[in-house]
């Protein structure tokens, strides 16, 4: 969830802005990994400790970084 940064508004009364997140099967996200809103992790990916995903990461791929990248594919 996002919320809205106008001036001279409460945070309590920002517009907040949500979409779905899609996590596979077989996922490993690691420590400290963020999902934001609107991703899709697809089966048996692993996500390395600290990564920001956004946006859409393979099947099988090992994404790390921030933003996270694929690195390389499961064997």
């Amino acid at each position: 969830m996002e919320h809205g940064t106008k001036a001279n508004t409460l945070i309590e009364e920002q517009e907040n802005s949500v979409e779905k997140v899609v996590i596979g099967d077989d996922v490993w996200i690691a420590a400290g990994a963020k999902i934001l809103k609107g991703s899709i992790i697809n089966n048996h990916a692993v996500i390395g400790a600290g990564a920001i995903v956004k946006g859409e990461l393979p099947e099988s791929s090992i994404s790390v970084g921030v933003p996270a990248k694929v690195i390389k594919f499961r064997n």
